[in-house]
């Protein structure tokens, strides 16, 4: 075996792994949160990457800088996306928190709908030409070789925004009152704690990490379409199932596995069964372990 070749590999599954990651932390801290799964989430994250592409054109147009668009563009993308995060769990799950579990499930693929509808109409359902947004830089040739720069910037941002999340979940009031909510929302109301502004947090900080995903995707691969957010978000889902549904860190573990699964199977068996195997790894999994890698198996509560 060619050892460059698989080191190629190696760094590609990673650039994708870090972008399922950034996607399937939300969809892990929700359901961690109330116990549901966002549905409209994948689209949260194609709403993350309009938002920049429509930012940094507006800012090239005006004449930023290249090196300030970059940053201007995720502030924009974050913030925007976080908006919607928080409508999403205002009208499709705060008012239906108590109901049935199905109710808010059926809810949140109804908006799910809405939401790309809405981009359609707003944009368009071609494919859009994404800048190049990510710095470029020259690297060693022996890295250069393994790794291109763009790669390298996405697992660094990756790798900084999961350790600020880690900090916020840890060491931060809003960490604190999240993990209370996650173990009894009736108790952490009961200590003062606003669970009706945890929960809607926890939404808004999930989508902020699915629009920078969308973003570093986008520039990364160098086209948007509304149907971005769809298998995005499929695969996102499956990678927080695989590591642990409800577990941060079983979501980061599972994004990575997902990834390299795909990189090797499509530099060794073919790009159009990359699919194929990601999902067949998600069912042996699931037999074998059904809380996933480290998820830990519950009751459900009657």
């Amino acid at each position: 075996m060619d050892c460059q070749y698989i080191s190629e590999l190696f760094f590609s599954g990673l650039t994708r792994g870090s972008i399922y990651a950034l996607i399937a932390l939300g969809y892990t801290m929700v359901y961690g949160i109330i116990g549901l799964i966002n549905f409209a989430h994948g689209e949260i994250y194609m709403i993350g990457a309009f938002t920049a592409y429509i930012a940094a054109s507006v800012l090239a147009i005006a004449g930023f800088p290249a090196a300030a668009i970059f940053p201007l563009a995720v502030l924009a993308a974050t913030v925007w996306a976080g908006a919607y995060g928080f409508t999403v769990e205002k009208l499709a799950y705060r008012p239906l928190r108590h109901a049935p579990r199905l109710s808010p499930l059926i809810s949140a693929i109804g908006m799910s709908i809405v939401l790309q509808n809405y981009v359609l109409l707003a944009q368009t359902p071609d494919f859009l030409a994404f800048p190049e947004l990510i710095p470029s830089f020259e690297l060693p040739e022996k890295v250069a070789a393994l790794i291109g720069p763009t790669d390298l910037v996405i697992l660094l941002i990756t790798a900084a925004a999961m350790a600020g999340l880690t900090w916020l979940i840890k060491f931060t009031r809003l960490g604190k009152a999240m993990r209370a909510t996650a173990q009894d929302q009736t108790m952490s109301m009961l200590l003062g704690i606003d669970v009706n502004w945890v929960i809607s947090a926890t939404f808004v900080i999930g989508s902020a990490l699915a629009a920078l995903g969308g973003l570093l995707i986008a520039s990364h691969v160098g086209q948007i379409n509304v149907s971005i957010g769809f298998i995005a978000g499929i695969k996102a889902f499956t990678a927080a199932v695989l590591g642990g549904i409800g577990s941060i860190p079983g979501a980061v573990l599972g994004s990575f596995i997902l990834g390299l699964t795909e990189a090797f199977a499509a530099g060794y068996v073919s790009s159009d069964y990359e699919d194929v195997f990601a999902f067949s790894l998600l069912v042996l999994i699931l037999i074998f372990r059904p809380a996933g890698i480290l998820g830990k198996a519950t009751s459900e509560k009657v």
